[in-house]
């Protein structure tokens, strides 16, 4: 449990939390990057900000759709 909270302590920024869930949202993230972001991010900001991608994506696809359609 005391790892848990350690996570969520870690202080990276949600920017930075934002470019790394993008990067993998491509499937594009070097090893090395992974594995930095891994020991760096705070947990909470990763989820969050991979709900966030996850809606935008959406949107962009049903706006595609849609003007495709019309």
């Amino acid at each position: 449990m005391s790892d848990l909270k350690e996570a969520a302590q870690r202080k990276m920024s949600f920017v930075a939390t934002m470019k790394a869930v993008f990067w993998s949202f491509l499937g594009i993230r070097k090893k090395g990057d992974y594995e930095q972001d891994a020991a760096q991010l705070n947990p909470v900001h990763v989820i969050i900000a991979g709900i966030i991608g996850a809606v935008l994506f959406v949107m962009t696809l049903i706006f595609i759709v849609k003007q495709v359609v019309a």
